[in-house]
């Protein structure tokens, strides 16, 4: 069971809708183009038509896999000073003295840019469950880095 936040789960649906509603049957249409053309085995829009059929059905079986294995987190429910999901987190880093702020996220929801972490990779799980002023014992591909929890915020 995945845990998603409305947000995602409303963009994986919108996204599912598209790709079924729009994507698929122009799919289908450029493949029956193509089809029509002759002679399939030296056809290579219909080869393309078909790889891009592939691609597309992959994706919705993909995403309604997401969709059927998730449930949507109620922020309500979630305690508000430990780390859990979609809280936000500031530490710092004990050994280097910098400050990052991450939000914790599921994997489907996971952009280093966007500051969201995974409550799966190493950070995320080791901040799991800890309150401000913990530290957490990190292990990464360089070591251990030891971080200690300055804030916890859950918006």
């Amino acid at each position: 069971m995945e845990y998603l936040s409305k947000q995602r789960y409303d963009e994986i649906s919108a996204e599912l809708k598209h790709l079924i509603d729009d994507v698929y049957p122009k799919v289908t249409d450029d493949l029956a183009e193509a089809s029509a053309q002759g002679d399939r085995s030296d056809n290579a829009g219909y080869r393309e038509a078909r790889r891009i059929q592939a691609k597309t059905i992959s994706r919705i079986r993909f995403l309604q896999g997401i969709l059927e294995n998730s449930r949507v987190i109620n922020p309500d429910e979630l305690p508000k000073d430990r780390v859990c999901l979609l809280s936000r987190v500031e530490f710092t880093n004990l050994s280097t003295n910098t400050r990052m702020k991450f939000e914790i996220v599921s994997p489907h929801e996971m952009d280093l840019e966007a500051g969201k972490i995974s409550l799966k990779s190493p950070i995320g799980a080791a901040l799991m469950g800890r309150k401000a002023g913990e530290i957490a014992e990190v292990q990464v591909p360089s070591g251990t880095l030891r971080l200690r929890i300055e804030s916890v915020t859950l918006d």
